[in-house]
């Protein structure tokens, strides 16, 4: 098993298209955007971009990673199948990052727990709960915010609360001595020290099998091409 290995990661699931070259267990390269609705657009230059960056060649990859949600439901396809197609292509492995446990990362090791919250809809948000060293308490699931929802965790622990999904909930928060609160940007240098463990754990997916992890079902709205709906 290679000991510092290149491993392109890909982060599509929320607002931000990014893409960083991970050699070993550090980021070497990243390109990103916050333009709405550029990940399908981008994906192809970033990729090129960070492989120029980092000076490895497309056929030195020995894996490619993508965060595989919760989140957008065209984002989280576009990354899956970029994913799948560099693997077909170059004969290499996939490793699936969760989304919320690549948002926690920076907030590890600091004494408190560590919830992810990733926007859903509305006062909803999908999140799971990390110890401080990272171990998982909670599996990943949607919750509505109110006034109540972490009342009972916040009288006991210290926790980071962190990404997208923080900003509507911040004044609820706030009310909590033992609320931290940080609005992480989804990023793919985040990955780094998962995707190295993972690879050295031969943590791969079946690329022909595996899908994103959506967490609720995808409902569609209504089509606005006239003639279609009445």
């Amino acid at each position: 098993m290679e000991n510092n290995p290149n491993i392109l990661c890909i982060e599509t699931t929320g607002e931000i298209c990014s893409v960083a070259l991970v050699h070993g267990a550090e980021c070497v390269a990243v390109k990103e955007s916050n333009t709405h609705n550029s990940h399908a657009k981008n994906m192809i230059p970033f990729i090129e971009d960070v492989l120029s960056m980092a000076e490895v060649d497309k056929h030195q990859l020995n894996a490619v990673a993508v965060s595989i949600g919760p989140g957008s439901y065209t984002g989280l396809r576009i990354g899956v199948s970029t994913a799948k197609g560099l693997a077909f292509s170059l004969n290499i492995p996939v490793i699936a990052v969760s989304t919320l446990e690549s948002i926690a990362q920076p907030y590890l090791n600091k004494g408190m727990r560590v919830r992810p919250m990733m926007d859903a809809r509305r006062m909803e948000v999908f999140t799971a709960l990390f110890s401080s060293d990272g171990q998982l308490l909670e599996e990943a699931n949607a919750k509505i915010v109110d006034e109540t929802t972490f009342k009972e965790e916040l009288t006991n622990f210290k926790t980071i609360f962190c990404g997208n999904g923080v900003p509507k909930c911040t004044e609820i928060l706030r009310q909590f001595e033992n609320a931290s609160v940080e609005n992480e940007v989804l990023s793919a240098r985040n990955m780094a020290s998962i995707v190295s463990r993972k690879f050295q754990n031969s943590e791969f997916e079946d690329v022909a099998y595996f899908e994103p992890f959506y967490l609720k079902d995808y409902v569609a709205g209504k089509p606005n091409v006239k003639g279609l709906h009445s």
